[in-house]
């Protein structure tokens, strides 16, 4: 039986970012939906925390039979959430906080990762704005960090949809931890300017496997063919 997939975004991003995936899966016959989280993208509802994220997905699964569910950064800590529910076969973690228990995504694997060096490296937060409400907001040089690897267009394209992400949600625990119980697998993006590689590689070896791309943070635009082939050989 062929899975279906389901992908998650991450912070300040909808379903669109997907799209380019969403459209090669579709045309190889593979069923996907790319929802947005609440208050995301498209969608009209407030925002939610880590656990109304993780809420959203689970809704979308309880509707769906077989899933290779795949989170993208802060979407790593939803899937990590919701990917216990029984209709998740596989879970993708693409440059993605697999989280353990008492782990929130601003302190991921804190003791493992002390040694890591950011020096040289663009720094996410100093392209961010924290507003009154809580919510931030990223400024233009954020694609540094995020799209680094990516055409202009498509840098243009995404840098003009990003929205508003609640801080809250990064420094929440995952309620259940699905990679503890269901196999996973763990794409290390070693160009990535906005998880360092070597966190990631950490993180990765709490999956059942994990691979190593020559990408930045976000291969949906500029490796979309590559999410779409893994995804393909695991559905």
């Amino acid at each position: 039986m062929t899975a279906e997939v389901l992908l998650v975004h991450g912070a300040w991003h909808g379903g669109w970012c997907f799209d380019q995936v969403v459209a090669l899966l579709t045309a190889a016959g593979v069923p996907v939906i790319a929802p947005d989280l609440p208050g995301h993208g498209g969608d009209p509802e407030p925002f939610t925390d880590l656990h109304g994220d993780a809420e959203r997905v689970t809704a979308f699964l309880d509707q769906m039979s077989e899933v290779v569910l795949l989170g993208h950064s802060y979407g790593g800590a939803v899937i990590t959430e919701a990917g216990v529910h029984p209709a998740v076969r596989h879970l993708v973690y693409l440059s993605a906080l697999a989280l353990d228990h008492g782990e929130t995504c601003s302190a991921a694997a804190v003791e493992e990762s002390t040694g890591i060096s950011h020096h040289g490296r663009p720094n996410l937060s100093k392209s961010m704005l924290i507003h009154d409400d809580n919510l931030s907001t990223l400024l233009p040089d954020a694609a540094d960090c995020l799209y680094q690897d990516c055409s202009a267009a498509d840098i243009t394209w995404a840098m003009a949809r990003l929205g508003p992400q609640p801080m809250l949600n990064l420094s929440q625990e995952p309620r259940a931890v699905a990679w503890r119980a269901k196999p996973s697998t763990y794409v290390v993006c070693m160009a990535d300017q906005t998880i360092h590689p070597d966190l990631q590689r950490i993180l990765a070896r709490r999956c059942t496997t994990s691979q190593e791309w020559t990408t930045g943070h976000s291969p949906f635009l500029s490796r979309p063919e590559q999410v779409r082939d893994l995804l393909v050989s695991l559905v």
